[in-house]
């Protein structure tokens, strides 16, 4: 219903009834066999459909911009009703209007691929107050404040569940079309849309940090960001198009100067189909109209692709370096086995608790989470976050170390190596060993997918990670990824990461997920950050983001990424390449002004056409 209202919207639109109007009047004008009504007709014709390009190109003029698309329309117009081929030259304007009414059209389904996501941005929430609950612009919404979202409607902000259930639809922020169902404590970001029942969502983003307007955001910035083939498109507008015009005078002037027999009226009409021909609308409109589409197809996937350059890039990419844990693993992890030496298990426990206390990160709370074994945040002390390492606190009077092996080695601390398969947590209480957590962590689902995709493309592939070795050569062996580098702190993943692209020489892509990805992020030729749930430094310097921690995805992001900078090179090649024939044909009379309007404008609709497949592609 919607795609049959903006066909008719369209239809109805100003410039396309100007269209019908001047098509009209045309097939009117031949009607008439007093020349001067016919030629009447047609000036009006002309000025129907051509004062927007005579304006543009006298208002161009005026600011020193004498050499575009209008000014070329404009002088070869003029010069046909000069020599009084009247019909052609209004044809030809008529033919132009055509071809910018398909423009128009391109434009428009490109950009509403993307515009959909705008729908998404809610005007009001309900707000549950103590006397009930009020609409209420979600801009006014604080964090910690409760929401009501009743079925149908759209959450407005980020959030947790605090009562009901129900399923979302998040498939306009992560193309997946399967709902998802969410319940007390699960968290839900703004623009998923709720099935079915009631559920209250406590706010833990404000507004203009949920997630939505991060996209909006993001959005709004890709379109200004073009790709090396649109720059092109740009510059060679810019030299061409003068060349154009030179090239026409000389069409005049060369034979003034060499043939005893010069007609002026010959070479003008020559020069002015010459004009026609040139025109680089097909290429101007085209190209970007293309590099639109494609980012709008990534969108409606789930992929948010920062700008067109970087959807270009995407096709050059020969190595794909990545994060472990929430990039190739789900980062959801649990305590599969405890050791312990000169203590109790509860009290292993107990200190490892106190030690992750203050910490949301995954291992943490796997450990919070395993044990129901409650402690004195009072007791809790000088408590450090050493960075790579793990922390020190003192809790109860106890000196107490938790974190990996290096802080074991860094204190000196005389403990038993645990090689089990998984991340190891050390546990010392006044310099002394007490014991050690085994924590592990799942391959998702499409990792191994992802790898072999990347695999079938002849991408190389190199994994990171803080883990020990064995459980990375382990993972690694596991998806047979190229390259592993373990135990590295977050300074030594940007060291490494800087010497990979110096040894490879290649683009290079590097995906992840945490904050302590964002400087190597910044680094790579292709930022990928995985899913809106990362966090938000990540999502920030990231140039494509992954709406759902599918790695997958980025498959996805680079075939649609081939196949738009595949569509933009066929429509540059065959632009230039007819062009190039019907100027040669023109030049030597060969060619009428007809075929020169079919060259131009007719090149400007196949082209338009072709990107079209990017919209319609499923």
């Amino acid at each position: 219903m919607k795609k049959e209202r903006d066909i008719i919207k369209f239809l109805i639109s100003y410039n396309v009834l100007r269209f019908v109007v001047g098509i009209l009047i045309f097939i009117t004008a031949g009607l008439f066999s007093n020349n001067n009504y016919s030629l009447l007709l047609l000036l009006l014709v002309y000025f129907i459909l051509g004062y927007d390009v005579l304006y543009k190109s006298i208002k161009n003029i005026i600011k020193g911009n004498f050499f575009d698309e209008n000014f070329l329309m404009a002088i070869a117009t003029i010069g046909g009703i000069y020599i009084g081929v009247y019909s052609e030259a209004v044809a030809v304007m008529l033919f132009y209007q055509l071809g910018e009414i398909f423009a128009d059209y391109a434009s428009e389904q490109s950009r509403n691929s993307i515009k959909s996501l705008l729908k998404l941005r809610p005007d009001i929430t309900n707000f549950k107050k103590k006397n009930g609950v009020v609409p209420v612009k979600p801009e006014d919404i604080k964090i910690g404040d409760v929401i009501v979202i009743k079925a149908g409607e759209k959450i407005a902000l980020d959030g947790i569940v605090v009562s009901g259930s129900s399923n979302v639809d998040t498939s306009f922020l992560t193309g997946e079309s399967i709902p998802c169902s969410v319940k007390e404590n699960d968290k839900v970001l703004a623009g998923y849309v709720n099935y079915h029942g009631v559920i209250e969502v406590k706010v833990i983003n404000t507004f203009q940090n949920s997630s939505i307007m991060k996209i909006l955001k993001l959005v709004e910035e890709a379109a200004n960001k073009k790709a090396p083939s649109e720059k092109f498109i740009t510059k060679f507008s810019k030299i061409y198009t003068p060349l154009v015009v030179i090239g026409a005078l000389l069409l005049i002037v060369i034979p003034l100067l060499i043939l005893e027999n010069f007609n002026i009226d010959t070479w003008l009409y020559r020069a002015c189909m010459f004009l026609v021909i040139s025109c680089p609308c097909a290429l101007v409109v085209s190209i970007p109209t293309t590099y639109f589409s494609g980012l709008g197809l990534a969108s409606k996937e789930g992929v948010l692709v920062k700008g067109s350059n970087y959807l270009d890039l995407l096709t050059k990419i020969e190595t794909v370096v990545m994060d472990k844990t929430g990039t190739i693993t789900e980062g959801v992890f649990s305590v599969v086995a405890i050791t312990v030496k000169n203590t109790t298990k509860e009290e292993l426990l107990k200190l490892a608790v106190a030690g992750e206390y203050y910490s949301n990160h995954p291992i943490a709370v796997s450990i919070k989470n395993y044990t129901t074994l409650k402690i004195n945040e009072d007791l809790i002390k000088d408590y450090t976050e050493l960075s790579g390492y793990g922390v020190s606190l003192s809790y109860n009077g106890d000196n107490i170390l938790v974190g990996n092996d290096k802080l074991m080695i860094k204190n000196k601390i005389v403990f038993e190596k645990n090689n089990s398969l998984g991340t190891i947590v050390y546990i010392a209480k006044n310099n002394e060993f007490i014991g050690s957590i085994v924590i592990a962590d799942k391959i998702k689902a499409d990792t191994k997918k992802f790898i072999d995709s990347l695999k079938d493309k002849k991408i190389k592939t190199i994994m990171l990670t803080g883990d020990n070795k064995i459980l990375a050569e382990n993972v690694s062996k596991q998806l047979n990824i190229d390259e592993v580098y373990a135990e590295l702190l977050p300074q030594n993943k940007l060291e490494i990461f800087e010497k990979i692209k110096i040894n490879n020489r290649k683009k290079v892509m590097f995906i992840g997920d945490g904050i302590n990805d964002t400087p190597t992020l910044a680094r790579a030729d292709i930022g990928v950050s995985m899913g809106s749930l990362g966090s938000d430094a990540a999502v920030e310097t990231s140039d494509v983001v992954l709406m759902e921690d599918k790695p997958s995805k980025i498959i996805t992001a680079i075939n649609i990424a081939k196949k738009t900078r595949h569509i933009a090179y066929q429509n540059i090649i065959a632009i230039i390449l007819v062009k190039v024939i019907f100027l040669t044909l023109g030049a030597f009379g060969i060619a009428t002004m007809w075929e020169a309007i079919i060259s131009d404008v007719g090149m400007t609709v196949i082209a338009l056409l072709n990107s079209f497949r990017l919209l319609i592609k499923k």
